[in-house]
């Protein structure tokens, strides 16, 4: 089982190494990543306040001058380490054990604004691009979805949970079966709490070493239950029910 994971605008700082591009995972899309690194360096290169602010979708001048920075030799660290925010906090891979943490290593795949589709531990710097924000003329997710066929082929044996958000599917939508969760509280869809057990999940069937949907379907999680299951086409949507809150720690 792949399961797919959506990034987050914020990072943590720090690392190690030097940056690889050719590491990353499919070797294919190293020109159509140069192609938008060129583009998003030369921005940074121009020092246009106006237009760093835009990309980077801030409005403090300390915190677009702290992003500008040539990503290239910054030093790097695991993707799934470098992305912060809700559902990253709720997932706490650092504090997951080593079998755990290779799960995680070996079944996501996370969708970058900046390079695309990477594995959880592909090596990666810090930067900053706000999502769906154009660069330079670019539109990242969409030369990215013309290469989506990768992806296709690299899932074509493999059962998906997507726990992506939305906008997402502009970069790749499934052709196969897929399942997607969707989370209530209350009756009415929520967004924060959606974004903290889309990370409560993954850190669940990470130690649960998860391999099917079947194993998946019979995972007993804390605080969700099971109300619903729409299937639409080839998709199947898990709507849970949120009973008490977790916390992340």
């Amino acid at each position: 089982m792949k399961i797919l994971l959506a990034p987050s605008e914020t990072k943590v700082q720090g690392g190690y190494g030097q940056f690889n591009i050719n590491s990353l995972l499919f070797l294919e899309l190293t020109s159509t990543r140069k192609e938008i690194l060129h583009k998003y360096i030369n921005i940074l290169q121009k020092n246009s306040f106006p237009e760093l602010s835009k990309m980077f979708g801030l409005k403090k001048e300390r915190d677009v001058n702290y992003h500008n920075r040539d990503i290239i030799h910054e030093p790097t660290m695991k993707a799934i380490e470098r992305y912060t925010g809700v559902a990253f906090d709720y997932l706490n891979y650092n504090r997951l054990d080593n079998l755990s943490k290779e799960y995680i290593d070996n079944s996501v795949i996370l969708f970058s604004n900046l390079f695309g589709f990477i594995r959880a531990d592909d090596m990666i710097p810090e930067y900053r691009l706000k999502q769906g924000a154009t660069i330079g003329e670019l539109r990242a997710e969409k030369l990215y979805k013309e290469k989506s066929y990768l992806l296709e082929e690299y899932l074509k044996d493999e059962d998906i949970l997507d726990l992506r958000a939305g906008f997402y599917d502009k970069f790749y939508k499934p052709t196969k079966a897929y399942t997607t969760l969707k989370f209530i509280k209350n009756g009415k869809v929520v967004s924060h709490w959606a974004k903290a057990y889309r990370g409560v999940v993954l850190r669940e069937v990470a130690k649960a070493q998860v391999k099917t949907l079947d194993e998946f379907m019979n995972l007993s999680i804390e605080n969700l239950t099971i109300e619903e299951i729409q299937i639409k086409k080839n998709k199947r949507e898990i709507i849970y029910s949120i009973g008490g809150v977790q916390n992340s720690m």
